[in-house]
């Protein structure tokens, strides 16, 4: 065995052959020789991308340059438009707001008849009992305050709808008043866009620009918006100034209506004033017949009194002879002839006890009708005093509410011969 005078040391790795060290410069020459190519062919193509891009550019903001000039036109021209029915709205509101405040003029005068006419329903509706009475004064009194209350409320009505005109000639101003407001606004904002360029000292990065507003709509839609609000200032302002007029002849058609059912209802009151007096009258003659019925009633009702006390002694007598005969010793106490006798009379007195006592009772029953009934009449005939009191009174107030050439006269005979038209033949004596 040879000894060694040096020694080695290897790596504890795996060592390859000369033919895997060939193998391993072969790939990396292929490698290399494949992405010479891809660079070049990477350039060429970077080079074409880039002259197409410029050119596709330059048009496209040729394009949207001329887009945008078109789209101010456009809004130019809508903006003009909405800006004269601006102006029209403008001019039709302060016009209604003055028929309007002349109607509420109007509405407040009918207060007072309003409130005349409530009050004599409420006098009269203090009326005591069968007064208490749906009559024709009544009827007419609640149909004239109808009659108020239905011009008032027409009257209202027409206030209530000149206001919701108001406020959709309000409502529709500011729609217009904004589009336009906003037309200004988008055609500022479109010129600034319009005079940008690539060279503009004021363009940045945006944050995701590509992205769609949350209220962004067609242009379809955008013009139909402009369309409706073109045809919504149409349609407010083509009838507003046939409502004014009509708002005019409903006040004087309310005016004579109301006149003409306040003389029905006067009338109706005076009727009912006779007829009151006439019941009254009537009633204090049933009032003496009554007290007359009363006083012969009574009388008789004594008489049958002193006559049950009459059969109340009888029948007491008998009863005593029955009970002391009871007390016969032995065979004495025999049903004899007297004891049948007596025993008839008894029962011949009680069903005459009872006749007589149904008879008082029923008396005093009519003679109680009787003064319920006089009560009744008593009270009648003071509600129909507090009844004519109160529709004179009612007249009274009701005066006031004529005006003009309606104005109450002196006296009756004066105000017939005006209603007769008969000043010429017949004149009024001089106050």
């Amino acid at each position: 065995m040879a000894n060694k005078s040096v020694t080695t040391y290897e790596k504890p790795l795996p060592h390859i052959g000369l033919a895997d060290w060939y193998a391993k410069q072969w790939e990396l020459q292929q490698g290399a020789d494949a992405t010479s190519v891809e660079a070049f062919n990477l350039r060429n193509s970077g080079k074409i991308i880039q002259s197409e891009t410029m050119v596709k550019t330059i048009w496209d903001t040729y394009m949207n340059n001329a887009r945008l000039a078109d789209r101010v036109t456009e809004l130019s021209r809508w903006r003009e438009l909405l800006q004269n029915l601006l102006d029209k709205l403008l001019s039709e509101i302060r016009s209604l707001k003055d028929e309007k405040i002349d109607a509420e003029k109007e509405l407040e005068t009918l207060n007072y008849p309003l409130q005349v006419t409530a009050q004599c329903i409420s006098m009269r509706d203090c009326r005591r009992g069968t007064e208490l009475t749906y009559d024709e004064a009544d009827t007419e009194l609640k149909k004239e305050l109808c009659v108020i209350e239905n011009v008032k409320q027409s009257l209202t009505n027409r206030v209530q709808a000149a206001w919701e005109k108001l406020n959709r000639l309000e409502e529709v101003r500011f729609k217009v008043a904004l589009d336009v407001e906003d037309k200004d606004e988008t055609i500022k904002i479109d010129k600034e866009n319009l005079s940008l360029d690539r060279t503009c000292a004021n363009i940045s990065y945006k944050p995701n620009s590509l992205r769609v507003p949350k209220n962004a709509i067609s242009y379809e839609a955008w013009l139909e918006h402009c369309r409706y609000s073109k045809i919504l200032a149409d349609n407010e302002l083509s009838d507003v100034y046939s409502f004014r007029e009509s708002m005019n002849v409903m006040r004087e058609r309310a005016r004579n209506d109301i006149k003409a059912q306040q003389d029905v209802t006067d009338f109706s009151l005076r009727k009912r004033i006779y007829q009151t007096q006439k019941a009254r009258n009537e009633l204090e003659w049933q009032k003496l017949k009554i007290q007359k019925e009363m006083e012969i009633m009574q009388k008789e009702i004594v008489r049958l009194e002193d006559a049950l006390l009459h059969k109340t002694d009888s029948i007491k007598c008998a009863e005593t002879r029955l009970e002391n005969r009871t007390y016969r010793p032995g065979f004495e106490i025999c049903r004899d002839e007297v004891d049948f006798g007596l025993k008839d009379e008894v029962l011949q007195l009680r069903q005459t006890e009872k006749d007589l006592n149904k008879v008082i009772d029923n008396s005093k029953q009519v003679y109680n009708n009787l003064e319920s009934l006089l009560l009744r009449i008593e009270r009648n005939i003071d509600d129909k005093q507090h009844s004519l009191g109160t529709d004179v009174m009612c007249l009274d107030m009701r005066a006031t509410l004529k005006t003009g050439d309606r104005t109450r006269l002196p006296n009756e005979t004066d105000r017939n011969i005006v209603l007769t038209r008969m000043e010429q033949e017949i004149p009024l004596e001089s106050a």
